[in-house]
């Protein structure tokens, strides 16, 4: 019986010890980790603007009233425009104003000396050819907040693969001048890992999605706005990946 289990010991041990040596033969080389990037530039295909009306008067309603009535003619105005844009209200607001005079005094009781009220419109377009006519239609009624320029959701989908594509490219590249720098062969390298690092995330800088481009409010309203000018630029997408060689 104790020349059975000493066999037994003696077979699994030498099993275990063919093992590691495979184990340490097949990974005989020298192990690097190689981070590699992808760039890709896109014209930008879309634009977000925000446009907000607020009103002020000593009566509520009359502040709140007036503030409805824009932003419907406002809202009118956008459809009639662009009939493909897509229009979300937030930020509908109402507070009191109160006299100067009776802030700088500390804590009191003061009545509000007024109403004011207000409410954003964000407004989606890919009809960037028609954005100028737009704005100027609109500020005719309403402010213009700010404006912004980006990539759509669906020239995201598509320009991922490019970047994933650029990435790898990059790391080849980055894998042959490792390879002639330790005098090794590109053909023995084995990629064990890659880790991929922000995907879908926008590249850093100016370029970045949604680049903001405008900041302005309507002082008067006019019968006619002149049109106003505007370049989208172009967005950079990154995609960052770090891989793990062998260089046998």
């Amino acid at each position: 019986m104790k020349k059975t289990v000493t066999r037994c010991i003696l077979s699994c041990c030498l099993v275990w010890a063919t093992s590691a040596t495979a184990q340490t033969a097949e990974f005989n080389g020298a192990q690097v980790v190689v981070p590699a990037q992808g760039e890709v530039r896109q014209a930008n295909d879309e634009a977000l603007l925000t446009l907000l009306v607020e009103e002020q008067d000593k009566d509520k309603g009359a502040a709140a009233s007036r503030v409805n009535l824009k932003m419907k003619q406002g809202m009118e105005i956008v459809r009639r425009e662009d009939p493909s844009a897509q229009l979300k209200t937030r930020r509908y607001y109402t507070f009191p104003v109160y006299p100067e005079q009776a802030m700088s005094k500390g804590p009191q009781n003061p009545q509000p000396v007024a109403w004011r009220v207000g409410q954003h419109l964000d407004v989606t377009t890919k009809n960037l050819d028609g954005l100028p006519k737009l704005v100027a239609a609109t500020q005719r009624t309403l402010a213009l907040s700010s404006l912004n320029f980006g990539l759509s959701e669906a020239t995201l989908k598509n320009l991922d693969e490019q970047r994933i594509a650029a990435a790898y490219q990059h790391l080849r590249e980055r894998m042959g001048s490792i390879a002639k720098a330790m005098g090794r062969s590109i053909g023995g390298a084995t990629i064990v890992s890659v880790d991929l690092d922000g995907a879908g995330s926008p590249g850093p800088g100016p370029s970045s999605a949604m680049l903001s481009t405008a900041n302005m409010r309507a002082k008067d309203m006019q019968d006619s706005v002149e049109e106003p000018s505007f370049e989208p630029g172009e967005t950079t997408l990154q995609m960052r990946l770090v891989a793990k060689i062998i260089f046998k």
